[in-house]
């Protein structure tokens, strides 16, 4: 769910994330003066072990790794050193890769004959991911186990340029033929063994071969540019601009001649100082693996730029290492009213640890500024609303609008405040507490997702027919639990947590849980109400790193309070399970998401007369670099191919569940050329969502209820694969054939077969809809049979065999989106 105050966008498709340094000129003059000796000793004692984290990345911090679920590429440097005397040559290929693609940082795996370890902390430092391998030559670069691509490169070579292009390889090996007598590319002449390779391992069969014999049906030639062997340039020729790796093999000893190529490489013959200054001093993006690694610690005797701290802290945020973050800052910024840019990075890290007065502070101080009081002011009202300060936020919002009228997040919080303020002077509801459940979930209004508006109204569908606020008590997942809403939830007859991907650390990170749910151990401990969690999701990006201690505490904490709990998925279950000790694993079950039984909980959602010739499409732009890697070119045209099949058998619209997603529409129209209709999702009604999927013949989608949604409804579904909870639901149903990998090579064609297949008997592919949700619903039918123990509410389905009652009008169903907080 992305609410107005979302921090994550749909960035670029590389995993690299990209800074932003457009300030005006008056503030980033202030932000970029260097910063006290005090800051710079606080901050290196902070990161002193940062060099070592971003090295070897401990178990609890590590990036959750589904890549076997998600089909994710994983792509590797590889670099095979004969003997301790071509280390030099490493690392001055290591100091070039860092300085000519600075946004780029793969592991490099250093393959060697067996030497001593310690050999290797030179080249550690300039590099946080150096991984060294025994090998018995340099054809192993063939067999390198747990990677997807390897691309191959020698101590002799220096990279000069970006190496986009050959990450985007796809098949085969490809290489610049073997150089002929005066050093150019030989068509004829094979595979070089001193030269740049790029394998990818799926195409080499069982027995991986040597670079001297690799089939010819699998060789890709490459331009000479990508590796352009020195010695070429005789006569002190000048290096082509265009080069993009610049290889020394057979290059005499003597510079004679060969100035020009020479002066190339002394650029990157830096001791670990001139380097680092070097990196620091580049513009635009850079990998955060390498900019961590390369300026932290921080040297004695530096006073580091306030505008790297900042940048720094902005990495530790991202990663939900938010103490990190506000170590760097806080001594930075004391006494320096003038810094608002990190005054207000500070605030949302203070925010993120839940210290919300110390926060407050910090984003009233960015106020000061006028180029950052919208951003600043739509924090606060995020943190008002959070302690439930409703008149607070509205005021913070408005003020965010003088400031800049035109400010979206600060509209869309005046406009959520001010609707809470309405519903507060509302007639009671009409149940008393006792007779009501509370429900904590994620209520999305506005323009928020379309899946998040749908799942609550489908989870107390499970409970009553009526799910509007006369049964139910909403208390948004994110609203801090104080005593006053602990006291409320206890007044309840139960409180049903539920559903969505609420465990995730990085929507709206709070120190209080460590996942989506703002409730402190203690209070959470002080529920008397029977608590049940209810096809829950765990949504954890493959890829994504997140600290697991809060996370693993608070889970365990709300599973021993819990007198039902279940997670919407066995991929969920398994993961969730790993995290807690073996005595409370047995009470985690499996409960499907209500949305996938939708026919079921609501006779209304019948098999429409006749259905629309139309196909539906959707994707899914949020943490972009997790989920397409190098791969967002490809799976853009890959699409473009499917799309362009399908269109011969139906119309192909886009359903766009938030407004991000239609980046998809405009970037197809950009490099392809084709224009798609948009089914603007997040602006319908729940039950025109669920209509819209009920009367179409076929949802390709990779938001996970861009496909649960449909299912429900009894529509066949193909899922694009990029996080692992689509490939869970499809485990669970047994249908993985119905999901295809975005990182799938041959995406278009699968998934265009898969298409026309449903679509050419799509009366079969209906009725294996309904035969999958049978199993579904056997499973939700036992759940909500130990459920009306707990809350003794009776069973709004009456005899399974009879099928549901009709539901009763959904009195004020709407409320439920825009209501976080019930005062009564």
């Amino acid at each position: 769910m992305t609410h107005p105050d979302a921090s994550t966008t749909p960035g670029p498709a590389p995993a690299a994330r990209r800074e932003t340094t457009d300030a005006p000129s008056t503030v980033k003059a202030a932000d970029s003066a260097p910063a006290t000796a005090t800051a710079s000793a606080t901050v290196k004692a902070a990161d002193s072990a940062s060099v070592t984290a971003n090295a070897s990345v401990t178990a609890t911090a590590s990036a959750d790794d589904r890549r076997a679920v998600t089909g994710k590429r994983r792509i590797a440097f590889a670099v095979h050193v004969a003997d301790a005397g071509e280390l030099p040559g490493l690392r001055t290929l290591l100091r070039s890769l860092a300085l000519s693609d600075p946004a780029l940082c793969e592991d490099v795996v250093v393959l060697h004959p067996g030497l001593p370890d310690a050999a290797f902390d030179t080249a550690r430092r300039l590099h946080p991911r150096l991984i060294p391998r025994t090998a018995g030559g340099r054809d192993d670069v063939f067999r390198l186990d747990g990677y997807d691509t390897v691309v191959a490169l020698t101590p002799a070579m220096v990279v000069l340029g970006r190496l986009d292009a050959l990450l985007r390889l796809r098949t085969g090996v490809a290489a610049v033929p073997r150089p002929g007598p005066d050093g150019a590319p030989d068509p004829l002449g094979g595979v070089p063994d001193d030269g740049l390779l790029v394998i990818q391992r799926q195409d080499l069969g069982p027995v991986p071969p040597a670079a001297n014999d690799v089939p010819e049906d699998i060789l890709v030639p490459l331009d000479s540019r990508a590796d352009f062997r020195a010695r070429r340039l005789h006569d002190d020729l000048p290096v082509p601009e265009d080069v993009v790796v610049l290889n020394f093999a057979g290059v005499p000893a003597t510079r004679t001649g060969l100035a020009p190529a020479h002066a190339a490489r002394d650029r990157f013959d830096l001791d670990d100082e001139a380097f680092r200054a070097a990196f620091l001093a580049l513009p635009g993006a850079k990998h955060p693996d390498l900019l961590l690694h390369l300026a932290l610690p921080f040297p004695d005797r530096s006073r580091p730029p306030i505008d790297l701290v900042r940048q720094l802290a902005e990495i530790h945020r991202g990663r939900g290492h938010h103490d990190r973050a506000v170590a760097l800052l806080s001594e930075a910024v004391a006494g320096r009213p003038d810094l608002p840019r990190c005054h207000e990075t500070l605030g949302v890290c203070l925010m993120a640890l839940s210290r919300y007065e110390e926060a407050e502070t910090h984003l009233l101080l960015a106020t000061a500024s006028p180029d950052f009081a919208p951003r600043a002011f739509g924090q606060l009202a995020r943190l008002a609303w959070l302690l439930g300060r409703t008149e607070d936020a509205r005021g913070y919002a408005l003020a965010g609008l003088d400031a800049d009228p035109t400010d979206a997040n600060c509209r869309a919080w005046y406009a959520r405040t001010s609707a809470m303020g309405i519903n507060n002077g509302r007639s009671p509801a009409a149940a008393p507490p006792g007779e009501q459940l509370a429900h904590v979930a994620l209520f999305a209004d506005g323009h928020e997702n379309a899946g998040d508006k749908v799942l609550p109204e489908a989870v107390r569908s499970c409970f009553t027919t009526d799910t509007g606020p006369d049964r139910w008590h909403p208390q948004h997942a994110h609203l801090l639990v104080d005593e006053a809403g602990l006291e409320r939830l206890n007044a309840r007859k139960a409180v049903i947590v539920g559903g969505g991907g609420l465990f995730l650390p990085d929507t709206a990170p709070n120190g209080n849980s460590g996942w989506q749910w703002n409730i402190p151990d203690d209070v959470l401990a002080r529920i008397t109400a029977p608590l049940a969690v209810f096809a829950v999701g765990y949504n954890v990006f493959d890829g994504q790193r997140y600290r697991r201690e809060r996370f693993a505490a608070s889970l365990r904490a709300l599973v021993e309070r819990s007198a039902f709990f279940g997670l919407r998925n066995h991929g969920s279950v398994a993961r969730v399970r790993e995290l807690l000790p073996e005595s409370l694993r047995e009470k985690v079950r499996y409960q499907p998401c209500p949305t996938t039984v939708a026919r079921h909980l609501d006779p209304r959602i019948a098999e429409p007369a006749a259905r629309e010739d139309t196909v539906l499409v959707n994707c899914a732009y949020d943490r972009a670099g997790l989920r397409f890697g190098h791969d967002y070119g490809h799976f853009l045209a890959e699409m473009a191919a499917a799309i362009r099949s399908v269109s011969a058998s139906a119309e192909v619209r886009y359903a766009a569940h938030m407004p991000a997603d239609e980046r998809f529409v405009d970037d197809l129209r950009r490099e392809h050329g084709l224009t798609l209709p948009v089914e603007p999702l997040y602006l319908l009604s729940n039950d025109a969502i669920r209509d819209l999927y009920r009367r179409t013949r076929l949802v390709i989608g990779m938001r996970g209820h861009a496909g649960m949604i449909p299912f429900g409804c009894g529509t066949p579904v193909i899922s694009l694969v990029s996080h692992p909870k689509l490939a869970y639901f499809l485990a669970d149903i047994d249908r993985p054939d119905w999901g295809v990998s975005v990182h799938e090579r041959a995406l278009g064609d699968r998934l265009a077969e898969r298409a026309r297949a449903v679509l050419s008997d799509h009366t079969a592919a209906v009725a294996d809809v309904h035969d999958r949700q049978h199993l579904l619903w056997s499973v939700t039918r036992d759940n909500l049979a130990r459920l009306r123990e707990l809350t003794g509410l009776p069973d709004p389905f009456g005899d399974p065999d009879a099928g549901p009652v009709v539901p009763s009008p959904r009195s004020a169903a709407e409320d439920h989106a825009t209501r976080p907080r019930d005062r009564a």
